[in-house]
């Protein structure tokens, strides 16, 4: 099983508003209508989608509660072995794909 971080909430971040440019007119962020003063945000489809992403991950458990606790089962009854090859094995692959994801043109 891999475990992935590289993913942030993207309620986590924050949103400021940035000062305003010399030469620049200050009305750009006036009231027009029914619209209130301020910074306004707009999400890209990809962002829309991001979003989208993480409110349908918000519903899925981070850990499996009951294979963690046949593991427990195992190792309290001495039946848990540790496979140093598969250990090995699985962590050289992930050194590969973070080695490749870190390569020019190969973004995720």
């Amino acid at each position: 099983m891999k475990v992935d971080n590289n993913v942030r909430s993207i309620q986590s971040g924050s949103v400021s508003e940035t000062p305003s440019r010399a030469g620049k007119s200050s009305s750009a962020g006036a009231t027009t209508g029914n619209q209130t003063a301020g910074p306004r945000v707009e999400l890209s489809p990809l962002g829309a989608q991001l979003s989208s992403i993480e409110a349908s991950l918000a519903n899925v458990p981070v850990v499996d509660s009951q294979r963690v606790e046949e593991i427990k089962q195992a190792i309290t009854e001495g039946r848990f072995k540790v496979n140093p090859e598969q250990i090995a094995d699985r962590l050289l692959e992930t050194v590969r794909e973070l080695i490749q994801a870190q390569q020019p043109g190969n973004a995720r």
